[in-house]
């Protein structure tokens, strides 16, 4: 027997459809599809305190379910005691059955978790189907234990698209389960 991943096989069997008669695509390679998920995370105290970083990248890889890798400082800044190649944050690049893993869990578990949660704000886009979620808890995964989280930090997730537009995107992610606000008070 094959595992196959929820929200990949959900993406084939509905997404693709709905965006086929909702957009009138008339060959499925112009049907936009999720890329990769970029998860980044900076860690400004960690210019006084190395340990912090070391955490972060272990956090992150237990959120992730792939190993991050810690981002360096490109250049020195003397306000913030910032030197060249300094240690600040975590990263990891997901693909294919790691991206929608993390999907569904970001979708199903985490997001429900946050504190009068009313949706995501669909400002995020950059205008070329790209999509940048904000979470400011990264506790809000089950995967981390609050008990042993040194500091509270937040992070950046954001969703790389092949759709054209901000509106593909949009639909893109709310047929794979993303719960955006709607304008309605």
């Amino acid at each position: 027997m094959s595992y196959s991943v929820r929200l990949k096989s959900k993406y084939k069997e509905e997404v693709i459809p709905a965006l086929q008669t909702k957009f009138g695509y008339k060959n499925v390679m112009q049907i936009p599809r999720l890329t990769k998920i970029a998860i980044n995370q900076g860690v400004g105290a960690a210019v006084s305190d190395k340990k912090l970083v070391d955490s972060a990248v272990n956090e992150m890889t237990m959120i992730a379910g792939q190993k991050a890798v810690p981002t360096k400082s490109k250049k020195a800044i003397s306000n913030f005691k910032l030197r060249e190649e300094m240690p600040i944050g975590a990263r990891v690049t997901l693909r294919d059955n790691q991206m929608y893993e993390f999907l569904d869990r970001l979708v199903s578990i985490a997001l429900p978790r946050v504190r009068d949660f009313k949706g995501i704000n669909p400002k995020g886009f950059d205008g070329r189907g790209n999509y940048t979620l904000g979470v400011t808890e990264h506790i809000i995964f089950p995967e981390i234990n609050i008990d042993k989280v040194a500091k509270i930090t937040g992070m950046d997730i954001t969703f790389v698209t092949t759709a054209k537009t901000d509106e593909e995107a949009l639909a893109l992610l709310t047929e794979l389960g993303l719960p955006f606000k709607t304008n309605k008070n």
